[in-house]
């Protein structure tokens, strides 16, 4: 009863249009200071206990760095490099896409920064070169959600800061996942392109593929930079993400030159923008789950759960098919902050670790990015390909259906994502 009560408030805002982060303000303080007899000076100790967290700084500085990026060229020279090398595959210009999206996902951690920096580039280039617009949008929609799972993923940050899991072992549990997903996202790009005969590029000669590493191996170094300090004890991830934000800004200004010194305010503006977004989000949600703590809410569920007998393999079933509806109305980091709180005390009871629930979550979250109505993906491409919504669902289904198909072996094969933090010793 209690749940519903809390819930209901929760979606009834978004009904008519109000933002998640509105939405769930409301929520809280409505049943806080109606329905519940919970002191305000324990509300803001728990506000201030639950932000003054190390972690959350990565936050901020992964944003930085990703906005950096996006507008300094490493983009531009990441899919020179990755069209040198498949370029004359069937659906050269499409794999290039998928391989382009997997490479600046690793150095952004933003789902949003790869769809826009890739997508402006590389649809209109395929478009140019022959490829049918739906090919394109149905490409870079997909591959770039890979943003949130490949580390250094700033989703990944979200639920380690929620759940107090360790940050280095997800980014970690991250990399093999995304690599699978790319595989799987790229194999059907070449199918659907040879089964329709879809034009290929020249093949690049060594030389032209040496100059186009050259090029990009600037934005390439960011990766081994941020996971090899990481995972080298050089520094910890939120150190890794100041780190990130200080060398995109080297690069983009005095070794790309493309962005002038003059033009780092309004980065820095930007990056503001969505941080304080996130971090307003945060700030709700964590009042949202000592809301639900107070109430006894994942108690309630985890007693249910017990008392119907409830197995690993169907409450994982349950917890794709919640992601998935909450994926309808929601955008990755509010299904992560407000979903982790309720689900994860459940799957420790459960025995399922929380590293395994974190790419679980993370891979359902991509899913909702790539489907209406809320997918932020197919708005943005839709945007930059001047394509109706409608349109381009139609367009990312074949990649939509793998990537259903990479979310069953993701919730079913547990070692798919443990397996190399495990193999280093992190869990």
């Amino acid at each position: 009863m209690s749940a519903a009560l809390i819930l209901a408030p929760l979606f009834a805002p978004r009904l008519i249009g109000l933002p998640i982060s509105i939405s769930l303000g409301l929520t809280v303080l409505t049943f806080l200071f109606t329905m519940t007899d919970v002191p305000i000076e324990s509300v803001g100790l728990k506000l201030f206990s639950g932000l003054d967290n190390f972690g959350i700084m990565a936050i901020p500085f992964f944003i930085l760095a990703g906005t950096f990026l996006t507008r300094g060229g490493v983009a531009r020279r990441m899919i020179a490099f990755t069209t040198s090398v498949v370029g004359h595959l069937p659906g050269g210009l499409g794999l290039a896409g998928v391989a382009a999206c997997a490479m600046f996902a690793a150095i952004s951690g933003s789902s949003v920064a790869t769809v826009v920096a890739i997508g402006s580039i590389m649809m209109p280039a395929m478009v140019e070169h022959g490829y049918p617009r739906r090919f394109g949008v149905g490409v870079i929609s997909t591959s770039g959600a890979l943003g949130i799972l490949v580390p250094p993923s700033i989703i990944l940050v979200l639920y380690g800061v929620s759940t107090n899991t360790s940050i280095g072992a997800l980014f970690m549990a991250g990399i093999v996942p995304g690599i699978m997903l790319a595989l799987m996202l790229a194999a059907v790009t070449w199918f659907i392109a040879w089964r329709r005969d879809y034009p290929r590029m020249q093949r690049a000669t060594l030389a032209q593929q040496w100059t186009a590493f050259r090029e990009s191996v600037w934005g390439l170094l960011l990766i081994v930079i941020v996971l090899g300090g990481i995972y080298g004890g050089i520094f910890t991830p939120t150190e890794a993400a100041a780190v990130a934000a200080v060398y995109a800004f080297f690069i983009t200004v005095f070794v790309y030159k493309e962005l002038k010194l003059r033009e780092v305010s309004k980065v820095l503006l930007q990056a503001a923008s969505m941080s304080s977004m996130l971090l307003y989000i945060i700030t709700n949600a964590v009042l949202f789950s000592f809301l639900m703590t107070h109430e006894q809410i994942p108690q309630e569920m985890a007693a249910w759960i017990i008392d119907k007998h409830f197995g690993v393999w169907s409450f994982l079933l349950v917890v794709n098919l919640i992601l998935l509806a909450a994926g309808n109305v929601m955008d990755p980091s509010s299904i992560l902050l407000i979903m982790a709180p309720i689900l994860f005390p459940l799957a420790t009871k459960l025995g399922i670790h929380p590293v395994h629930l974190g790419v679980l979550m993370i891979v359902n979250s991509e899913v909702g990015l790539c489907h209406p109505p809320v997918g932020l993906n197919l708005y943005i491409a839709s945007g930059i390909a001047k394509m109706g919504i409608s349109e381009i669902t139609v367009a990312v289904l074949p990649w939509l259906c793998a990537m259903l198909i990479f979310l069953g072996l993701i919730t079913y094969i547990p070692e798919i994502s443990l397996w190399l933090p495990r193999l280093l010793g992190m869990i």
